[in-house]
């Protein structure tokens, strides 16, 4: 954990703090892994040409962020992006368009959001923090996914808020939905934390607008000198706030 001089006493000023869900409490990846291993046996993807999973699912995880980080930033629309991560898949690893499964991103829709696979700590570090801030969630991730996400996880009870971008109307980096989130809680920008994984939707989103921000950097990525504060396991909060 790296953190400016003073920043233990200003943290002890924060009394909002407004998380991400994908990819900061809710495992993204390796939900997703998951379902993909499942549907990968059951549309018997090996029968048609794909033989590994491992490259399939590979595949799949490079175009779904490249995806979503054109998705964040208004690039793309929530339609597109369903509409091309898998096509994009299927057609890099060499299938032909007329031989990919009709229905695959429907049934994975259906299934990931109802995984349950958190980042380590989540709960206890939730349930800490609860004790002594106001906890909210903003997410781009798409209103009914979330909200399986959300209560399958047994994670509702946490947050007075949860603002997804469908409902605000932008997305993260998109100041508005910082201002939509902060109006919404009643919180002051001086009074507010960002925690997310997002460089560009998270961090530097709630720093152009005004508001602090922690990254979380489970996979240690190279730390940019322009970000103050960063964790790479979400139980290093407990300690810092």
């Amino acid at each position: 954990m790296e953190t400016t001089p003073n920043r233990t006493s200003e943290m002890k000023q924060y009394k909002h703090i407004f998380f991400d869900l994908d990819h900061t409490i809710w495992d993204f990846d390796k939900n997703a892994e998951e379902t993909l291993h499942e549907l990968y046996h059951v549309h018997q993807l090996n029968a048609i040409g794909l033989t590994s999973a491992n490259l399939f699912i590979e595949t799949y995880t490079r175009h779904n962020h490249q995806l979503w980080a054109q998705y964040h930033l208004g690039e793309i629309s929530k339609d597109e992006l369903r509409e091309a991560r898998f096509k994009k898949t299927f057609i890099e690893l060499g299938l032909h368009p007329d031989t990919i499964p009709a229905d695959f991103e429907d049934a994975y829709v259906k299934l990931c959001p109802t995984k349950t696979n958190l980042f380590p700590h989540a709960h206890e570090t939730l349930q800490y923090l609860q004790q002594k801030y106001t906890l909210h969630l903003i997410s781009n991730g798409f209103k009914e996914s979330q909200q399986l996400k959300i209560a399958g996880s047994n994670l509702a009870g946490y947050f007075q808020h949860i603002i997804v971008s469908e409902d605000a109307g932008v997305n993260k980096p998109d100041k508005a939905i910082f201002e939509y989130a902060l109006n919404l809680a009643g919180a002051a920008k001086y009074e507010s934390v960002m925690i997310g994984d997002s460089l560009e939707a998270d961090v530097y989103g709630a720093l152009h607008f005004g508001i602090d921000a922690i990254y979380f950097n489970p996979f240690n990525a190279p730390q940019p000198n322009d970000v103050p504060v960063q964790i790479t396991h979400l139980k290093e909060l407990t300690l810092m706030l």
